[in-house]
């Protein structure tokens, strides 16, 4: 009777599963007091090939999840997940074929192979009465080889209420689950900063931690947020004796940065055995931010001070800036003759406009750094809009100087802002200095950026003195010619030279141009890229039918200014509205039929977003350009079939053909009579250009 009631009182355990995982819910005791915390462990295990996913799965796949059915007195506590594979598929050439050594980020996940075994504790309360306990729960996950399959199963386990606490059979077992387990990182002192301001939507990242051991490969898995994303690539980076340090790129989906991040640390150490911490770590600012202030030293406020004038007189050479003190020159040259006492009021205005403008600038930074940000020398580049706009608007200077068109006092915007800059009064000579600080912002002069970390570093006041220093160097050439007149004399005289030389100015305005277009890029994907690089070159005709046919023409005035904005509307509106790929419309069964009741052959992919070979299939095999071009010329209707979330409709229609789970891309002939072409799960561009070209017959 004893062994019968022992055999009883221990663990009994059943599982269930889909095709290729099975489930099993065991416990670490048999029987427990009332109040303990009892460990359960939901053991899934994979056939060979197969995976399941991490509670982050990354850019594809589902989290395992459990629906407990659990008795009253037992409460279930968080699920403790063992660290997962970081598994990356490898980039594809046009024609499918792998490419040694280079590596797809955007679709990595993070997933396990063979076997999973999630901790759960569950809370006993103190008052359930002896007897047995019986613990049900309901498993769902996601399994993938080439194709997924989302599996369920109901599994349970037998657990006895008694005076003492017994541990079962596989009590030894959890001790080996646990120690898988991410541990927490003490004595390993983690840190999380911000290397840099932010670049668009994207920002570098260093976590740093102690390790007396060697620790290979690296990395950090984050858990999963709504708000921005950590890339799945990482870079070792130098950390120091004892330290280990890598970087990884955050990416902004929405709100503001994050300002503390969550996940686990994860290396090899000591023979390859894999180790991981938990670890929820506040977000510090970059060197370039407020995370410290330097201490006080006249020495180095002395020399900060130094650097940043220095800076700002370097700044009159840099091409952002040198156009603007070109147009001073041909001022000097024309003022030369004129009473020296107004030069020297239009010099201190100048410099006035300089310096108004920088301690907008300051202000802007000190504000930025109040509110939790990491204020930066140029941190406006970073606003889309803004580096856009600047692009845009050197573009136009570049164009001017080159003598395509030129910029006059007619109506508008432009006219405008162009009688501030070119007035020889007093408000033309201001706002010649707020021109020359707004072109010297994206610029970075030798020993300015040093002067700019310090100034940082340090309280707001010192932050303003600093930065009226870099106004004063950029302002000190024309004050210092102005109320020298001697040094006029080394000047040139007007001649043809000044034309010449106007035209050469535009070249390094034109290299300020890449450089701004470089920076787009950090904000624009490939397509938009490409199209706004296009707007621009149209941006250029246009400024040059202008110039040509409105500005120096007799005749035909009006309609070439209509030509020119015409072009440079339609210009606009295309890079607006351009987009590059395939035009998917939703897939049904009417749909289908109708395009092919009008003689359209149809191609129809059945993907899900969890689904990680549906997405390499679509940018190595279906959304590439010789895909997209046979679309086209056989006229193919494009369906896509979202199976993202449970949809009995398309279940039904992957029963149909054969298919139990996504992916299945088929192709239908125009003839409504022949037979669909029901493609491999794994997919290569001539294999849809095939099925393509036979479904057109």
């Amino acid at each position: 009777m004893s062994a019968l009631t022992t055999a009883i009182c221990l663990l009994s355990a059943s599982s269930a599963g889909a095709a290729h995982t099975r489930a099993t819910l065991v416990l670490a005791v048999s029987t427990a007091k009332p109040g303990d915390t009892v460990m359960a462990a939901l053991r899934l295990r994979m056939d060979r090939g197969w995976h399941t996913y991490w509670k982050n799965p990354g850019a594809s796949g589902m989290a395992t999840a459990i629906e407990w059915e659990l008795p009253k007195g037992v409460e279930p506590g968080d699920i403790q997940w063992p660290p997962p594979e970081k598994l990356v598929p490898q980039k594809t050439d046009d024609d499918g074929k792998p490419i040694a050594g280079q590596f797809d980020y955007d679709l990595a996940t993070y997933t396990y192979h063979g076997e999973a075994v999630l901790i759960i504790p569950l809370k006993l309360a103190s008052d359930l009465k002896p007897g047995s306990l019986e613990l049900k729960a309901k498993v769902s996950w996601l399994e993938c080889e080439v194709a997924c399959v989302p599996g369920d199963a109901q599994v349970s386990a037998k657990l006895q209420i008694g005076q003492e606490t017994k541990p079962a059979a596989e009590a030894a077992q959890f001790q080996i689950w646990q120690a898988k387990l991410p541990q927490t990182p003490d004595g390993l002192s983690p840190r999380a900063a911000w290397e840099q301001p932010a670049s668009g939507e994207s920002r570098a990242l260093i976590l740093e931690w102690q390790s007396a051991a060697t620790a290979n490969e690296p990395d950090f898995f984050p858990d999963a947020s709504d708000s921005f994303e950590v890339q799945p690539e990482v870079q070792v980076v130098s950390g120091g004796p004892g330290k280990v340090s890598v970087r990884k790129t955050v990416k902004k989906l929405s709100g503001d940065w994050p300002r503390q991040i969550q996940g686990i640390l994860v290396a090899k150490e000591g023979g390859g055995q894999l180790r991981s911490w938990e670890v929820k770590l506040p977000i510090v600012a970059s060197a370039g931010g407020r995370a410290a202030s330097a201490p006080f030293s006249w020495a180095a406020l002395l020399s900060g001070l130094g650097l940043a004038f220095l800076g700002g007189l370097i700044l009159n050479v840099m091409p952002c800036v040198l156009p603007v003190i070109a147009l001073k020159v041909f001022s000097f040259v024309k003022q030369s003759g004129e009473a020296p006492g107004r030069a020297r009021r239009l010099s201190l205005l100048y410099a006035l406009g300089i310096l108004a403008s920088f301690i907008v600038l300051a202000g802007f930074l000190i504000a930025a750094q109040s509110a939790g940000e990491v204020a930066s020398w140029g941190m406006q580049m970073q606003n889309r809009n803004f580096v856009i706009g600047m692009t845009i608007v050197v573009t136009l200077v570049a164009l001017n100087l080159f003598g395509l068109f030129e910029v006059t006092l007619g109506g508008g915007a432009m006219s405008a802002a162009d009688s501030l800059t070119r007035k020889t009064g007093a408000s033309g000579a201001f706002f010649n200095g707020v021109l020359a600080t707004a072109l010297a912002i994206p610029c970075t002069a030798p020993v300015l950026a040093g002067a700019v970390t310090f100034a940082l570093t340090q309280p707001p006041l010192i932050i303003l003195i600093a930065f009226s220093f870099i106004a004063l160097g950029l302002a000190a050439p024309y004050v210092l010619l102005t109320w020298n007149p001697a040094l006029l004399k080394f000047l040139p005289k007007p001649g043809p030279w000044m034309q010449r030389f106007k035209v050469a100015l535009g070249f390094p305005m034109l290299a300020t141009v890449i450089w701004l277009y470089k920076l787009s890029l950090n904000h624009l994907n490939k397509s938009q890229s490409l199209w706004f690089g296009i707007f621009l070159v149209t941006l250029g005709m246009a400024a040059w039918i202008w110039g040509e046919f409105v500005q120096r023409a007799s005749r035909g005035r009006g309609v070439a200014a209509l030509i020119s904005l015409a072009l440079l509307a339609a210009a606009g509106a295309y890079a607006v509205t351009r987009s590059e790929g395939i035009k998917w419309q939703p897939w049904s069964q009417a749909a289908v039929e109708k395009a092919r009741a009008s003689g359209q052959p149809v191609l129809v992919d059945f993907t899900a977003d969890w689904c990680l070979t549906c997405q390499l299939n679509l940018r190595t095999s279906i959304d590439v350009t010789k895909v997209r071009a046979k679309l086209a010329e056989v006229k193919a209707a494009t369906l896509i079939g979202d199976y993202t979330l449970k949809d009995e409709t398309i279940g039904k229609e992957l029963h149909r053909f054969g298919r139990d789970a996504v992916p299945l891309v088929v192709v239908f002939p125009k003839n409504p009579g022949a037979e669909p072409i029901i493609l491999p799960p794994v997919l290569r561009p001539q294999m849809v250009l095939d099925a393509l070209e036979k479904a057109a017959q």
